[in-house]
């Protein structure tokens, strides 16, 4: 795995950070945000380039080797053209906002699964750039009060942050490398209710954690962790804790690391499931930053104020997206 975030270049920066407790956001430098109602997002120092990162964290996965059945991550066009058609022409690409990097390593699981191939790499990259901030901040989607407070009564929204990541996918049968983890299960499904809105009652992404639990042969009993994807929107929180309740996975200790690194769209999903078993390895499991108090209509077990000590054997990365698409991603522990 090779991650890039606010928290600086490497898996173990990303590691420290979120068991931090300490967001990354800060006053956003890179472009103009004096008109907008919100200035902070989770960003790197300077002007990075997307080109350049990607280039560099996916060498760094394959240890420089040239990148087989490339599964691509990236922002709609011209960045997709760019990335895809010049510096990864082989890729296949994903634009399906912030599920787009789950669906790349739900695709690549199952080419794995059924024999296709032995080896694929998923990658992923999004930059806070002006013309997305700008989208957001006029939706009023960007937190007032700059912080992200997932599940947390009084909650006002989310904040944008970079992320650029890759992870190599290797049949358990060929690999002769030491696994970091294991790709369990995976699970996907639509809500078909509203543009922007989930469903309420959370009934779509519930299918797509019970998809994922039957995929990976187990129960929702045998979760120890759950990577929310906890945006820290009133109606996506809702709609997420209603669907740990559906899918009886509601018991697992909760945390969204999309309140320390930021929102990363496309590449949002990586990150966290990078994220995600980096904090298995190390057997701290990260908390939730901003929470203020309790929302009786986010009933989970939510992990705050410090990291929990815990070693799980299976955990569920989740993701939700514009246009109702739901993925989930289970982890077991090497």
């Amino acid at each position: 795995m090779a991650v890039a975030s606010a928290y600086g270049h490497g898996c173990e920066a990303l590691l420290q950070g979120v068991l931090s407790g300490k967001p990354a956001f800060g006053p956003v430098s890179r472009f103009d945000v004096s008109a907008r109602r919100v200035g902070v997002a989770a960003t790197m120092p300077g002007a990075p380039s997307l080109r350049s990162l990607l280039t560099e964290v996916i060498a760094e996965a394959c240890d420089g080797e040239p990148p087989e059945n490339l599964h691509l991550a990236i922002h709609g066009e011209p960045a997709r053209d760019h990335f895809a058609g010049r510096l990864f022409p082989q890729a296949r690409t994903y634009t399906s906002a912030c599920v787009a990097a789950s669906q790349a390593m739900a695709d690549a699981a199952a080419s794995i699964a059924h024999g296709f191939v032995s080896r694929a790499v998923v990658a992923a990259g999004y930059l806070v750039e002006p013309d997305q901030f700008a989208l957001f901040d006029a939706g009023r989607a960007l937190a007032v009060d700059e912080a992200v407070r997932p599940f947390s009564l009084g909650r006002k929204g989310i904040l944008l942050g970079d992320g650029v990541a890759a992870i190599v996918l290797e049949a358990g049968s060929t690999t002769t490398r030491e696994p970091l983890g294991w790709i369990r299960g995976w699970g996907r499904a639509g809500d078909a209710y509203h543009v922007v809105q989930p469903r309420p009652d959370g009934s779509g992404l519930a299918r797509a954690i019970s998809s994922a639990l039957r995929r990976a042969g187990i129960g929702p009993a045998e979760l120890g962790y759950v990577n929310a994807h906890g945006s820290g929107s009133p109606q996506s929180d809702a709609a997420e804790a209603n669907a740990l309740q559906l899918s009886r996975a509601g018991a697992a200790p909760v945390s969204s690391t999309k309140s320390l690194h930021g929102q990363s769209l496309e590449a949002s999903a990586l990150v966290e499931l990078i994220a995600t078993v980096l904090a298995m390895g190390e057997g701290q499991l990260p908390p939730t930053a901003g929470f203020l108090e309790p929302d009786p209509g986010c009933a989970v077990n939510l992990i705050v104020d410090e990291p929990l000590p815990a070693k799980p054997r299976y955990a569920l990365s989740l993701n939700s997206a514009f246009g109702g698409a739901n993925t989930a991603l289970i982890v077991g522990a090497p």
